[in-house]
């Protein structure tokens, strides 16, 4: 009588563990037999986080120290030379220091000029200040490249805000681009006033540390690094450094900042360049620059007082 025969399942019993064993082996190293693919796990991607602006910007200011040691106290220096060095004072109270920056962007500032003129005109903030706006001579105002403002008292900004859209954007339309400028303007006054508890202010900001401040103004829609850093250098001295196109453009082609730079980046990098008080010196001194000599076309470079150090007249200027 033959022996019961046992039923083996398949898959298991010494040969399979045999195999078991060998697939072990091939996985943990072993060369695999001619012919065969070996299972390979798949291996997650190695992602290095990128570095912040601040780091970025950090990193550039100490190449630019090794590389060009003592450029920005040249240029300075030889800035104040020619036009004397600036000392930080006010030039509107906050609020009407952000309508004319809103009103400025992309335009010259004589148009700004016009168009907060007619702010103050439309919407008069006491009998005087209606229709008085040609009695008093324009003030002198340090940054700025119109002929300035008389002392008058601010618009009503109560009804600036209410001002039905259709409205305020003809009342600022000498200005340019008002169907762009219009909404961000009630939009800022909205959001002072939500802040101060029914009142048009922003003194609170002067008390909060300046990159906060910034960060407060720039999250108000139409309001960017350069419209907010304005508003706090000129209306408390905050050490901010606002890059509107003549900084950009007199600070990319002296070599302050990296030639790939975008203005909104060119913010960090100065504000890693320089000391705290060098942002109003150094904002006023550029801006200045750009519009007397280093014009956007055929700028003065002969009569230029950083020249010598200047990539734009010299490539290779250290």
């Amino acid at each position: 009588m033959s022996p019961a025969r046992r039923s083996v399942t398949p898959g298991t019993g010494p040969a399979a563990g045999v195999r078991a064993a060998a697939g072990a082996k091939t996985a943990a190293g072993a060369k695999p037999a001619a012919g065969t693919k070996a299972a390979t796990k798949p291996r997650q991607a190695r992602r290095r986080s990128r570095p912040g602006p601040d780091v970025v910007a950090r990193r550039w200011a100490s190449q630019l120290d090794k590389k060009r040691p003592g450029l920005v106290t040249f240029v300075l220096d030889r800035l104040a030379e020619t036009a004397g060095r600036p000392v930080w004072q006010p030039r509107l109270d906050p609020v009407s220091e952000l309508v004319l920056t809103i009103l400025s962007a992309n335009s010259a500032d004589v148009n700004a000029e016009v168009a907060f003129e007619a702010l103050r005109t439309a919407y008069p903030s006491s009998p005087a200040a209606s229709g008085t706006s040609g009695t008093q001579e324009p003030q002198v105002m340090p940054g700025w490249g119109g002929r300035g403002l008389p002392a008058l008292p601010p618009p009503d900004w109560s009804a600036v805000e209410a001002a039905p859209l259709a409205e305020l954007t003809d009342v600022i339309r000498p200005g340019g681009l008002a169907n762009q400028k219009a909404p961000r303007i009630p939009a800022a006054l909205g959001a002072l006033r939500a802040n101060g508890g029914g009142e048009y202010s922003l003194e609170f900001l002067a008390t909060l540390p300046p990159l906060e401040a910034r960060d407060w103004l720039a999250a108000i829609p139409g309001i960017g690094k350069k419209t907010a850093s304005v508003v706090l250098l000129f209306s408390f001295g905050l050490p901010l450094m606002p890059v509107d196109r003549h900084v950009y453009r007199v600070s990319q082609r002296i070599g302050l900042i990296p030639p790939k730079s975008d203005p909104d980046q060119a913010h960090d990098y100065f504000l890693a360049m320089l000391g705290p008080e060098q942002m109003y010196e150094t904002h006023v001194s550029l801006i200045s620059h750009g519009r007397r000599t280093c014009h956007a076309q055929r700028p003065d470079c002969e009569h230029c007082p950083v020249a010598p150090r200047c990539r734009y007249f010299d490539p290779k200027a250290a």
